[in-house]
């Protein structure tokens, strides 16, 4: 598959995905003439990347992550450790918006019964 084709299934632009390229995070290999070939295991990669970096997780640790990745199954005890430390920080945030959330519903609710109908 083009970066065309995986851009367009992973509503991901190819100057992005170009760039996880460049950082290492997607090892891509070349046709004859250097136009890169992208594999159906590719997508799903490429959206948990996306995933990482959407909820927070540092472009480092990804590329730490993804290096490991590539080293293959030996790393999966420290993939896994890294993983659960991004969950504790992913609940953290959670919480960290959930009361952000309610402190603005209850200002919301303060004008409500503080406007006159």
């Amino acid at each position: 598959m083009t970066i065309g084709e995986l851009s367009k299934v992973t509503n991901i632009s190819e100057y992005t995905l170009r760039y996880y390229e460049k950082k290492g995070l997607i090892r891509v290999s070349r046709d004859p003439i250097g136009r890169r070939c992208y594999e159906q295991g590719d997508i799903e990669w490429v959206k948990f990347i996306q995933r990482l970096k959407d909820t927070g997780m540092l472009l480092r640790d990804i590329e730490k992550y993804s290096k490991l990745r590539y080293e293959g199954a030996a790393t999966m005890p420290e993939r896994l450790e890294m993983l659960q430390g991004h969950r504790l920080y992913v609940l953290e945030q959670q919480k960290k918006w959930a009361e952000y959330l309610d402190n603005l519903d209850c200002k919301i609710e303060f004008y409500k019964n503080s406007i006159p109908d």
